[in-house]
């Protein structure tokens, strides 16, 4: 802030603020946004049976864009393209409105399919 004296009287002028392109830039680490796409991923896959592992991300950003890879599993019997495109739309959504970058890649990799019967929910006959 510069001060500019008058006589008797101080004259105070606004900051000298630098142009956006020389302040700096915001960097978020990969880890970071691995961590929000684990959670995207996990409030898209819904409920999941106890044993089952949450969803784990890796991601690679590079020039304001994240390619990222799921790993998840998800309870059977399941609709698993189904499942699969909502979790990539999801995390594609939430990792671009959080974190402001472009989302061209998001693989989805289911390691392990949990019978429904391990939680509860068992189909067909019974006995």
């Amino acid at each position: 802030m510069t001060a500019v004296t008058t006589g008797a009287t101080e004259l105070r002028t606004a900051p000298v603020v630098p142009p956006p392109a020389e302040r700096g830039a915001t960097r978020i680490a990969d880890r970071v946004v691995a961590k929000i796409a684990a959670q995207a991923a996990r409030e898209a896959a819904g409920a999941l049976p106890k044993e089952a592992r949450r969803p784990h991300a890796t991601v690679v950003v590079r020039h304001h864009a994240a390619r990222i890879s799921i790993q998840l599993e998800l309870g059977y019997p399941t609709d698993i393209g189904a499942g699969c495109h909502a979790v990539r739309r999801h995390v594609a959504e939430r990792v671009g409105a959080l974190v402001g970058m472009e989302v061209p890649e998001v693989a989805v990799q289911v390691e392990r399919l949990h019978l429904a019967a391990a939680y509860g929910e068992a189909q067909g006959r019974t006995r």
